[in-house]
């Protein structure tokens, strides 16, 4: 690695990546040398494209070394991917010519760019990709879900809002890089611009993308986040991950409102994390009942998935659950105006969808709740201080109620 003033930290990881570069040149390593090979035809390419001068730069320790950063990051993976999405564009081009989007208009508005890296941050000839797990200790998760007085929040949401952990550390880790390629040229993103997250950690090896459309990990499940860093240097890439579900169809079977219309394709206008998160207007109607008490996400093809008997707690602080959200009574969150809505997500990604579909979600989960006259009086109390799509909901809430009495 080049610096023009290392620091103890830089020279510990410089000496530890060139005893490991050393290790396999010794060992007479052929990919190794293979990838010096390739490192240097993207060398002279960078050199001519774009004057970026990578001489003198060792990228196969520099990887090594990235890695091990990661790490004290808190990522348990990372992994590099080249930018040819070809395949990923014609599964996106088919899953929008289906209209499986719903109103997610984003998902179409800015074309190739979403598939075409380079055309979204010039220069880009390397995809970082990197995992964090999120699952918290105790989820709770069976348990709460067979509870229908209580409200079920994806686990993902239980915590401080993933874009704002993982943005920060990853613009760490692309600084880090720079320090040693002050040439370096990046762009960081989670889950917040038109970037094929899934499709580039598939090829990064960090996982393949199952029948449920989730990127699952062999050796973690797939209770984890994704961060993604655009980058102009040619690191050694990863082998793409092979994929494992086999005959395994567990995801769509299980899946509430039968979203997952066949492997690998989701129809995202039923898929309850959707209708509970992205769609700002009404719930059909036909798909309310079999939302149970979810109110915010949906993991239930996680939880059968078999790959996430090796999923590993998250020892994140950040990740922990807050205001007891992980079991709390749905009649308690639905009587939470909407200062104290804000309140009680700051910092959270639930706090994205607004109070009036949060009050919305909920007056759904109480219509499936069991028959219970609280439930009945909290909703007409609600009813006239909120929008008339939510009281459209309350409305549907109550005649389910009063079906419920008289079963």
């Amino acid at each position: 690695l080049r610096s023009t003033q290392p620091t103890k930290l830089k020279m510990k990881i410089r000496n530890l990546s060139n005893a490991l570069l050393d290790s396999h040149l010794r060992g007479n390593d052929n990919n190794c040398l293979r990838k010096k090979a390739n490192l240097k035809n993207d060398s002279d390419y960078l050199n001519k494209k774009t004057n970026l001068k990578t001489q003198g730069y060792n990228f196969s320790t520099l990887t090594q070394a990235i890695k091990s950063y990661a790490e004290q990051l808190g990522f348990q993976q990372l992994g590099i991917s080249d930018t040819n999405l070809e395949l990923a564009e014609k599964r996106l081009q088919n899953w929008l010519s289906k209209q499986f989007h719903g109103s997610m208009d984003y998902m179409q508005k800015h074309g190739t760019k979403r598939t075409r890296p380079a055309e979204l941050i010039p220069g880009t000839i390397r995809l970082i990709s990197v995992r964090m797990d999120y699952l918290p200790a105790e989820a709770n998760i069976k348990q709460t879900l067979k509870n229908k007085l209580k409200a079920y929040i994806s686990r993902y949401a239980l915590g401080r809002d993933y874009h704002k952990v993982l943005k920060k550390r990853l613009e760490k880790l692309a600084q880090f890089i720079r320090q040693q390629v002050p040439e370096l040229n990046y762009r960081v993103f989670t889950d917040s611009a038109p970037v094929m997250e899934k499709a580039i950690a598939e090829k990064a090896g960090i996982g393949w993308i199952g029948k449920s459309t989730n990127l699952i990990n062999s050796k973690a499940g797939s209770w984890f986040f994704l961060g993604t860093i655009y980058t102009n240097i040619p690191l050694p890439l990863n082998t793409p991950a092979e994929n494992h579900c086999g005959s395994c169809q567990a995801c769509i079977d299980i899946c509430p409102t039968q979203a997952i219309v066949g492997p690998y394709q989701l129809d995202a206008r039923k898929c309850i994390s959707y209708l509970t998160i992205e769609n700002k207007g009404p719930i059909p109607t036909e798909l309310r009942p079999l939302m149970g008490n979810r109110i915010y996400g949906c993991d239930d093809c996680q939880i059968i998935c078999p790959w996430n008997k090796f999923a590993k707690s998250s020892g994140e602080a950040d990740f922990k659950p807050r205001h007891g959200l992980k079991n709390s009574e749905l009649i308690d969150l639905f009587l939470w105006n909407e200062a104290t809505f804000e309140e009680k997500t700051r910092g959270s990604a639930i706090r994205r969808i607004g109070y009036q579909a949060w009050i919305r979600n909920i007056a759904v989960a109480l219509g499936n709740a069991p028959y219970d006259e609280e439930i009945i009086r909290v909703l007409k109390q609600k009813r006239p201080a909120i929008s008339p799509m939510v009281q459209e909901h309350i409305d549907w809430a109550l005649i389910r109620q009063g079906k419920s009495r008289l079963s």
